[in-house]
């Protein structure tokens, strides 16, 4: 368990890039600061090339070293429950005619109710798959398709992949696990890449998949497990299996049979854009599940969602999406918990037509796809965003200096026209500050004493890029301190008196806490029974932990009769979903509120960005009111 932690503690330094707090990562790992300074400890024993974390007074943060170790160097786990997992099901897979429990027993060094105990483990996995657990007596079995054998494989590599996220080369890491050689996946996947361009664009986030397929298939292969295949095949299927050929021979050794070419060149394709394989169209089913998931979300967020040429792409990406879920190839998202973190209304609306899609065409989405469903949204609705977030800009400038005047507004606009919006320039000699009612103010002269400084940025009159960055600095305050000063006119009303919990058992499950922080606000007649339980399916659809520090659990719909939220903070961190968070705000949103919501959702995220925010919160916010007094605080500051 400690090298666990030692793990997921480096995975959480490396993520952030910057300074963390002991008491932060304490929260984060569930144990006493005492605990994280042993593990540094530890960590640094392991590093071959200098310390991997070094210490200040603002708490740790990695350094260069720390990409040199492997979630191996923190947690070798030979002989231990996980390795003999993956030993008994690596037997299984091989044991055509049944494998002995007594057998597997004496082969792992472990008792029969051991392999009792790893067998139930192993039913458990196969819920994921379509092999079938048969027994009688002494001997159990696998039952099912070769190609359902491979996907078992394929399943416990994203298991072990999904619990680190810090080592670049996790996914072959992961494969090794279960005995696929990975050395050539670098190469492979540079050649594989090069030869699939040939066929379209490729998707770089979902052929790694592919490669990782390719490299379980060359294992079974060599063990006597090929697939079996006749017919005449597509022309392209038939071209990219001869690129595969090329492939398997230089860094794998092996020869593919004709079954095995061409269904990895059909999972190669689902990485092509505008290939056959790659769902050059979308299935009607699917088209009319994405029309309904677009319509929902357009009434329920009020965004222009109605493009015929925006839907088409998205049906074309989720026909994809679907396709490789069947065969199990994900698109790993790199920017997942950015994107959710800085655009949690994004991804939110994103999870809404993730979970009409899930339901009518009976996907489970992860949250990598729901991430790249959200790219697509957001390309479709971020220019009207961005022209409605410009900010308005006044020159001061006094005199009669046009010339120099005219450049300093023309430097401004060429790398600032995007973000601000030049509506007046100032040239008298007692301008009067008050009176400006842009955004901002950019001046060549020093305001006076009792001018809007709070939105006043002086520069030279031939700025430098370090002044116009500063301006840029200035707009990105002035732009914040707009939207926190909706929250701030918003929030007061919106929690609910009667419900707000402190220092919950971090134990406690998050059901059971959705449902006690809802409890007071259906006593109230706020939400139904109805709201709870959709809150709860929200969070199996994804984890609405937003931050590391703040979730925000809620139902999909809208239907409380007024806009309510209850709290629970607790200074030692609650796991939630993949996170630890100190502050849970169950939210009750209702439709004549709507509008209120878009406009807050988002800045009530962003207070809690910080994680020293919501330790302070939790350390001070002890009830409501002082709760209230330190988040206005927050705002304000």
């Amino acid at each position: 368990m400690a090298r666990a932690r030692q793990a997921q503690m480096l995975a959480i330094l490396m993520r952030r890039g910057s300074w963390v707090t002991a008491g932060f990562l304490a929260d984060q790992l569930g144990v006493t600061p005492r605990s994280v300074r042993s593990y540094v400890t530890a960590i640094n024993a392991q590093a071959a090339s200098g310390d991997a974390i070094e210490s200040g007074p603002q708490g740790y943060r990695a350094t260069p070293a720390a990409s040199g170790l492997t979630r191996d160097d923190l947690e070798p786990d030979r002989g231990t429950p996980r390795e003999r997992l993956r030993g008994l099901v690596r037997m299984l897979l091989d044991a055509r005619e049944g494998l002995s429990v007594y057998a597997a027993a004496e082969a792992l060094h472990v008792s029969e109710s051991t392999i009792e105990g790893d067998l139930r483990r192993v039913r458990g996995l196969l819920t994921r798959s379509d092999l079938r657990f048969e027994r009688a007596g002494e001997v159990v079995r696998l039952e099912g398709s070769e190609l359902a054998r491979r996907r078992l494989v394929s399943t416990i590599v994203h298991d072990e992949m999904s619990d680190a996220g810090f080592d670049p080369g996790i996914m072959s890491r992961a494969a090794e696990s279960m005995r696929i050689p990975a050395g050539a996946f670098d190469a492979m996947h540079e050649d594989l890449v090069e030869e699939l361009r040939r066929e379209g664009s490729v998707d770089e986030l979902a052929i790694a998949d592919v490669v990782l397929h390719i490299a379980i298939a060359a294992e079974r292969v060599r063990r006597g497990y090929a697939l079996e295949g006749e017919g005449e095949a597509d022309p392209q299927v038939e071209r990219v299996g001869a690129a595969l050929d090329a492939v398997g021979r230089a860094h794998l050794g092996v020869v593919w049979g004709s079954g095995d070419r061409r269904h990895l060149a059909a999972l190669a394709l689902l990485a092509v854009d505008g290939s056959a394989g790659g769902s050059a169209g979308a299935d009607p089913v699917v088209r009319a599940a994405v029309r309904t998931a677009l319509s929902r979300a357009s009434a329920t967020y009020r965004v222009a969602l109605d493009d015929p040429a925006f839907e088409e792409r998205l049906a074309v990406h989720v026909q994809n999406l679907a396709d490789r879920s069947r065969e199990q190839v994900w698109s790993r998202n790199p920017m997942t918990r950015s994107l959710k973190s800085a655009s949690p209304l994004l991804f939110e609306m994103s999870v809404a037509v993730s979970g009409v899609l899930s339901s009518a065409l009976g996907l489970t989405i992860p949250d990598d796809e729901i991430a790249n469903i959200a790219m697509h949204l957001g390309g479709a609705i971020a220019p009207a965003r961005a022209a409605s977030a410009r900010l308005t800009a006044t020159i001061v400038w006094p005199g009669a200096f046009e010339q120099p005047r005219a450049r300093l507004r023309e430097a401004i606009e060429a790398s600032l026209g995007h973000d601000i919006d030049v509506v007046a320039t100032v040239t008298g000699a007692a301008p009067d500050w008050g009176g400006i009612e842009s955004d901002l103010v950019i001046a060549t002269v020093e305001p006076p004493a009792g001018a809007p400084l709070d939105r006043v940025v002086q520069i030279p009159p031939f700025p430098t890029d370090r002044d116009i960055a500063a301006v840029a600095d200035a707009a990105g305050r002035v732009r914040r301190q707009r939207r926190l000063a909706g929250l701030r006119a918003e929030f007061a009303r919106w929690f609910a008196p009667g419900a707000f919990l402190v220092d919950v058992d971090p134990a406690t499950p998050q059901d059971e806490l959705i449902r006690r922080l809802a409890a007071p606000l259906v006593a109230d007649g706020v939400i139904d029974e109805a709201y709870v339980e959709s809150a709860i399916e929200r969070e199996q659809l994804s984890s609405t932990a937003f931050t590391e520090s703040l979730a925000v659990p809620h139902a999909l719909t809208m239907s409380a009769t007024r806009t309510a939220i209850a709290l629970a903070v607790s200074e030692q961190a609650i796991p939630w979903g993949p996170e630890r968070v100190q502050v849970v705000a169950f939210a009750a949103f209702s439709e004549a509120d709507r509008a209120s919501f878009q406009a807050v959702f988002e800045q009530f995220v962003d207070v809690f960005a910080s994680p020293e925010n919501a330790r302070r919160l939790a350390r001070k916010g002890r009830d409501l009111p002082s709760f209230l007094t330190e988040l206005a605080a927050l705002i304000d500051g």
